[in-house]
């Protein structure tokens, strides 16, 4: 009878919690043990089914699904951590918020869109085609010493404007967010649509460009041409590029001269041409440095460089162009501002073309 009962409990733990009674190998007892053998079974039995049924059956469930779900966070994360940051920006969304900062009537003449072209057009034109170095991808012109160059006096107005939106959108980049603005500020103000891509990276200091690489505005039509040629540019695209003098003004506390180029410095127009062609020029009288005034009001103003376009016969052919053909210049700046923001560079190979629409 002992040695019946300590085989019990060894014999019910290693059958299965389904096994039948008669699967048992019993050795031979009692009616007694018998029945002591099957409430000791049944009571094995009910230990096993309980958590099957009950809890194991849930919480199985449970842990499944955990895992699961762990598993595909896990996946998703990684995919995310993989995607490229330019990937992760809703671009059109950028060009909107860019076109709200626009206007302002406390600034200049009622519009940052100016000064946003400035910026988006000296972030770019430092490249070099021979070293292959500059232009705006890095975003360089927002560090020491490239943004205290002369040429680049007072464009921390429209570093400081656009900030907030780099903070809002932190995976564009400045040289992204500094050339998209420079596309929004010609078409909200009535200009033509600039094709765009984004997937510019940003860099630090050490890779800011010299001083010099951009045009003096006190020089004539030979400095002009070798600007514009280490850039890549011919004498058609320089002269359509010129036109977008048709906006904003110079600043005496900034570049030393001062005084906008027409009467709509916050319209994207021929009137560049216009003006320099049909108007009469005379040299400013005051103590800042040699420019030119319209004579009739010397309300306008031009530089030395843009007088140049006038004097020099090369350029003058597309001047008296894009003067008589708004539509013309429209199309050839288009396309040269297009290839000055991406000059230099390397975009992904799945970095799509934008065409904004303008907003209503």
């Amino acid at each position: 009878m002992t040695s019946t009962l300590r085989t019990i409990p060894r014999l019910a733990l290693r059958a299965p919690p389904t096994a039948k009674l008669s699967a048992l190998r019993l050795p031979a007892a009692t009616t007694s043990s018998a029945r002591v053998l099957a409430r000791a079974y049944s009571s094995q039995q009910r230990q096993y089914q309980l958590p099957r049924t009950r809890k194991a059956g849930n919480g199985g469930i449970i842990g499944v699904l955990a895992a699961g779900a762990l598993a595909g966070w896990y996946f998703y994360s990684k995919q995310q951590d993989e995607t490229p940051a330019w990937k992760k920006v809703n671009y059109q969304s950028v060009y909107k918020d860019i076109a709200d900062l626009l206007e302002d009537e406390d600034y200049d003449d009622g519009s940052y869109g100016p000064v946003f072209v400035r910026l988006a057009w000296h972030a770019s034109g430092t490249y070099d085609k021979k070293t292959r170095t500059g232009g705006s991808s890095g975003g360089t012109i927002r560090h020491a010493p490239e943004a205290e160059h002369g040429a680049n006096a007072g464009l921390e107005v429209a570093r400081r404007r656009l900030e907030p939106l780099k903070q809002k959108y932190r995976n564009i980049s400045y040289g992204d967010l500094y050339t998209l603005a420079g596309v929004v500020g010609i078409q909200e103000l009535g200009g033509p649509t600039i094709q765009w891509r984004p997937g510019r990276s940003d860099l630090q200091a050490e890779a800011c460009t010299p001083d010099g690489r951009l045009p003096d505005a006190a020089q004539g039509a030979d400095h002009v041409r070798d600007i514009f040629y280490r850039m890549g540019f011919d004498d058609r695209e320089i002269a359509a590029l010129v036109g977008a003098h048709a906006l904003g003004r110079c600043h005496s506390n900034r570049s030393g001269y001062e005084g906008p180029w027409n009467a709509s410095p916050t319209a994207f127009t021929n009137f560049f041409y216009t003006e320099l062609l049909e108007n009469t020029w005379v040299t400013k009288k005051w103590d800042g440095p040699k420019q030119f005034v319209d004579k009739p009001t010397g309300a306008f103003m031009m530089l030395p460089a843009d007088m140049a376009f006038k004097t020099d016969p090369r350029f003058r052919t597309y001047i008296e162009l894009y003067a008589r053909d708004q539509d013309t210049f429209f199309n050839d700046f288009s396309a040269a501002f297009a290839k000055l923001l991406e000059l230099g560079v390397k975009f992904p190979d799945d970095a799509p073309t934008y065409r904004f629409k303008p907003l209503d």
